[in-house]
């Protein structure tokens, strides 16, 4: 989104701006700053806006949090001759946000910009190293204009669903909005993308490791969490008459403990320890990055880190992703607590892939954000993106034949999820390495409601349309929940061919319109992909836990107490996860600890329940 809707109107929800500096004897400090309230503390706020490691840029954005506010930054590295100063002077210009159910202080990245540049520039041209209070006045212009003024933000922090979040009529493009980023984070982790969507869901603690520039690592945060923004969401239980609703009641039951979308804290460091054991208490979850490799040594504050230091041309290779795991200690030992183990993605994730795949390669590489080209290096120099991928594909490719293998023996185990080939049960184990199984592009395929892009053949070329009619425009749960055997269908049909010829970057408007079209209808197909997973996972979950009075139930698992319900092997597979994974036994009980209600989950992983499930007995 824009900094400005179509009536002029820019968004005012900001309750502080700063500029903070390193002082090559004091540190980093706050040197200037306005408030929208003297109870507005920014102690520590530089610390955030100044990671370690970015002397080593020219420029970048930061994302970060203070307290309950969202915030932005601009860094800027000034050449000097004073002395000290070892030839630089680092600073960064940010603002906070007041809290709302989706702060978004990406709408402010371009101003910030234009305004710290005009500050900087007008030094350079007086020769002055020090700003004076009038050299402030433009950003106090900039604060007054945003300030909030309003207890519901005049629509600034409102959410309406992901169709008007990536494609609002009155609020123009933005390449700052991080949302349109997720095909990139996809290409980028590969299948262990799942891995990190099962932690965003079950509401784990998520670190990304990154070098400097970190915007790229703080929009990957963002977008990570946007993954599962929608099922994260509050709604209400109760009908008009007060009265419980039974569908309502269904509905809302897989809806969890926490009221908001999981926490993404951005640029996290050293002095943020304490604010990360705080959140993860919370149970909420967090997704934070930070520059400091000593976190690599602290596993006991998170459960997944994403190292993106080994994603490089140079090295060929994915980043690599670590799980914290907990170890037993001697009594009297000072050892550490947790240990990392590499983790990628499990047999399970096959499937799901198999479809976000074939949306990515239906759309190819849009980005128009240099950040998130992962064959681009730090310099800006585009470079093939193959000699670093092809080393992974071969392994991902070896592996996603072996999980064919396995994966055809539980077809009778749940219906279609995701249709491949003609949709019949024949090709359900089945996996797809390359080519488009169900495109259609014979003839026009016209989807029912429900099944994604509502009503429109594969072969339109009415973009436009297809966006204003998308079922993507999701709002406080409209899009429902499927039955515990029925998902929706994959939004793959609704692209047109791959054989469309793709516009060159740097092309003219028609050209640069047509690619943030496509960018705009991969990301909500792929948003609606996830989403359909989701439910049906959560629904399965449902058909578990325990019913109120005069409710049906269902599923195969018996209560054995109160508030444990043991589930085997069999179980897991009617979630259309792996039975001998340990990742996806955790992760069925991450969802129950957040969605059941203060029912716990335990999986029951004996040598009867093992063979039992890889022999098709019981």
């Amino acid at each position: 989104m824009s900094a400005i809707d179509s009536r002029g109107r820019v968004p005012q929800d900001i309750v502080a701006i700063f500029h903070a500096s390193f002082h090559p004897t004091k540190g980093n400090l706050v040197d200037w700053s306005l408030k929208a309230s003297d109870d507005l503390d920014l102690n520590g706020v530089e610390f955030s806006t100044l990671p370690s490691g970015l002397h080593l840029v020219d420029q970048d954005v930061v994302y970060f949090t203070k307290e309950s506010h969202s915030g932005v930054c601009v860094f800027r590295r000034r050449k000097t001759t004073e002395h000290g100063q070892r030839g630089f002077r680092l600073s960064s210009l940010g603002i906070l946000l007041v809290k709302s159910a989706r702060p978004r202080a990406w709408r402010h990245v371009a101003a910030l910009r234009n305004l710290i540049d005009s500050i900087y520039s007008s030094l350079e041209q007086r020769s002055v190293l020090e700003p004076s209070e009038g050299d402030w006045d433009p950003a106090r212009e900039f604060f007054e204009d945003r300030k909030v003024r309003r207890a519901d933000l005049g629509g600034a922090g409102d959410w309406h669903g992901w169709s008007l979040e990536l494609d609002n009529p009155d609020i123009g493009y933005s390449p700052s909005n991080p949302t349109p980023h997720l095909a990139h984070l996809l290409r980028i982790l590969g299948p262990s993308a799942l891995t990190v969507y099962k932690h965003v869901l079950g509401r784990r603690r998520i670190l990304i490791y990154t070098l400097p520039p970190v915007e790229a690592a703080c929009i990957l945060c963002q977008v990570a969490a946007d993954i599962c923004f929608e099922a994260q969401l509050d709604s209400s239980l109760h009908s008009a008459g007060g009265e419980v609703d039974p569908a309502a009641w269904y509905r809302t039951r897989l809806k969890g403990k926490s009221k908001e979308g999981i926490n993404v804290l951005g640029m996290v460091t050293l002095n943020d320890l304490d604010k990360m054991h705080h959140e993860g208490k919370s149970g909420r979850g967090w997704i934070a990055c930070t520059t400091d490799a000593i976190f690599l040594e602290k596993p006991s504050y998170y459960d997944l880190v994403i190292d993106l230091t080994t994603s490089t041309p140079s090295k060929a290779s994915r980043p690599t992703l670590y799980l914290s795991k907990p170890q037993q200690q001697q009594a009297g030992s000072r050892g550490p607590s947790h240990r990392l183990s590499v983790v990628r993605f499990t047999w399970s994730d096959v499937k799901l892939w198999n479809e976000l795949e074939r949306i990515l390669q239906l759309d190819g590489d849009q980005c128009n954000h240099e950040c998130c080209r992962p064959g681009t290096e730090f310099d800006g120099r585009a470079k093939s993106p193959s000699s670093w991928t092809d080393a992974w594909r071969i392994y991902e490719d070896v592996c996603i034949v072996c999980a064919g293998l396995w994966m055809g023996s539980w077809r009778s185990n749940s219906t279609m999820s995701y249709s491949t080939g003609n949709g019949s049960m024949a090709n359900w184990g089945s996996v797809r390495l390359e080519g488009d199984d169900d495109l259609s592009l014979g003839g026009a395929f016209v989807r029912n409601v429900g099944m994604g892009i509502e009503g429109r053949p594969s072969g339109s070329p009415n973009m436009k349309g297809m966006r204003r009619s998308s079922a993507m425009s999701w709002s406080g749960g409209n899009a429902g929940f499927p039955g515990p055997d029925r998902r929706q269908a994959s939004t793959s049909t609704a692209f047109t061919s791959s054989s469309e010829p793709r516009s060159e970057p740097g092309g003219n408007d028609a050209d640069i319109n047509a690619r943030r079209d496509r960018q705009v209808m991969t990301t909500l197909a792929l948003l609606q992909t996830f989403h359909a997973n989701t439910c049906f996972q959560l629904s399965r979950l449902a058909a578990l836990l325990p019913t109120p009075p005069n409710f049906s139930s269902g599923g195969s698992a018996a209560t054995a107490e109160p508030d444990t319900i043991y589930i085997t092997p069999k179980d897991i597979v009617s979630f259309e996860l792996g039975p001998l994974s340990s990742l996806d036994a955790r992760y069925l009980e991450w969802l129950a600890e957040e969605y059941g209600g203060g029912t716990r989950i335990e999986v029951k992983r004996g040598w009867k329940d093992l063979f039992g499930v890889i022999f098709g007995f019981g």
